[in-house]
């Protein structure tokens, strides 16, 4: 592979995490830790751009300076260390005055940090183009061998604060905080492993040896496999919970739809809601699917019939199922064969469904005994759902009603 392809990559997947976050730093642009997350993110990529041996011979070419963009990697890299100090520490939150202080004294100490490389570069000699090994290179360099140690230090600084105070605060929190916290302890110890290894290998240059694999092989390995993985921390806790929630909206959807398609039977060929797009968000899907069994319900109270709930109740308790089971077991029968009944009943006339939409008020409720009562919270009707679907009992029920059509005064109507 292209040397250059070791920091390209990291830096797409750095502005790929960016493109993830983008839509919440327009809608959220004045909210601090949105805005530092978006400058980690787009700094480490920065970074891992301005490194590759392609961009510094370019870079150099374009100033007609040489190693420009080595100064140029030391401040980038040295504002991501800075950025990401300041992103734990308002990710962590705390009084105001505590975290605009701090925040103020690693950006302050950055911005020097920054200001010394830069001069030492000025005022150091380094005429020969390096595209790959400037750090041990010139690492007896006046000035620009005390510049490469300065920026490595500080970059060492950074990825062991942070790693402490990613480490002291996954232990106190849960969840999905917790594992992208994690997942940046790793990220900034890979971090400390990339600047111990260019300061082993430049101490080694100072001695007389050549150990320059350690800087220009392994350590941008080890870097970019970093930045991959802080990307996937920085990221997963504001990621996480909305990844859960359409996983259970689409979980919940799933099993909701034996009730859907058995209410769709009521009316072949009529739908219980409005179609939407497919592409609409996994909870309007939800919500839809929600608000149709809500209306097919309604279609078929007027031939909800108790008796058939309490025999299959009755069945289920004695095949050996518990009496939560046997409850849903019971109403999922009765909802069967209340479909059937109401597909020999035909579409109800707008009189009819007003009529019966009167006479379905609260003190008719209070009349029918509590068991016969449909339940309609969302773990009941998925329940119910499940019955419909692996039930015996509850397709004997249904077959039942498909081929007897139940008589008038034999019905117990729930109103």
């Amino acid at each position: 592979m292209d040397a250059s392809a070791y920091y390209y990559i990291p830096a797409f997947v750095c502005w790929a995490g960016l493109g993830l976050k983008l839509p919440g730093l327009l809608r959220s642009w004045r909210d601090p830790l949105i805005r530092a997350v978006c400058w980690v993110i787009f700094l480490g990529g920065v970074g891992f751009f301005l490194a590759a041996p392609r961009t510094v011979a370019g870079l150099n070419d374009a100033t007609g300076i040489a190693n420009f963009s080595a100064a140029l990697v030391y401040a980038t890299v040295s504002a991501y260390s800075a950025s990401c100090l300041v992103l734990i520490i308002h990710w962590r939150g705390g009084p105001e005055p505590y975290v605009r202080r701090l925040t103020w004294r690693w950006t302050a100490g950055y911005g020097v940090l920054i200001a010394v490389l830069i001069t030492m570069f000025v005022l150091g000699d380094a005429p020969s183009e390096r595209l790959t090994d400037f750090d041990t290179y010139y690492a007896r360099t006046p000035w620009t061998g005390e510049m490469v140690v300065l920026y490595l230090l500080g970059h060492m600084t950074a990825a062991v604060a942070s790693t402490v105070l990613c480490l002291r605060w996954a232990r106190e929190v849960h969840g999905w905080l917790r594992t992208g916290l994690w997942l940046l302890v790793l990220a900034w110890l890979l971090n400390v492993s990339f600047s111990g290894l260019k300061l082993t290998a430049v101490i080694a240059r100072w001695t007389g040896r050549d150990w320059d694999m350690l800087s220009t092989t392994l350590a941008p390995r080890l870097v970019g496999l970093a930045a991959a993985i802080a990307v996937a921390g920085f990221t997963l806790p504001l990621l996480g919970p909305w990844a859960t929630a359409v996983r259970r909206a689409v979980t919940t959807w799933r099993r909701l739809g034996p009730l859907w398609r058995e209410l769709s039977d009521i009316h072949p060929g009529s739908l219980l809601a409005a179609p939407i797009p497919w592409y609409a968000s996994p909870f309007i899907h939800l919500t839809r699917r929600e608000a149709g069994i809500e209306d097919g319900l309604r279609m078929i109270r007027p031939h909800l019939d108790d008796d058939v709930r309490s025999q299959a109740h009755t069945a289920a308790l004695a095949a050996g199922h518990s009496a939560d089971t046997a409850a849903r077991i019971g109403h999922a029968a009765m909802i069967a064969a209340a479909v059937q009944a109401c597909r020999r009943a035909g579409p109800p006339t707008p009189a009819g469904f007003l009529e019966h939409t009167e006479n379905s008020g609260d003190a008719e409720h209070a009349e029918n005994p509590a068991n016969a009562e449909l339940p309609v919270t969302r773990p009941s009707l998925i329940g119910i759902a499940h019955a419909l679907r692996t039930s015996p009992i509850v397709a004997a029920a249904r077959a039942a009603a498909a081929a007897t059509p139940a008589a008038d005064d034999e019905r117990t109507p729930i109103r």
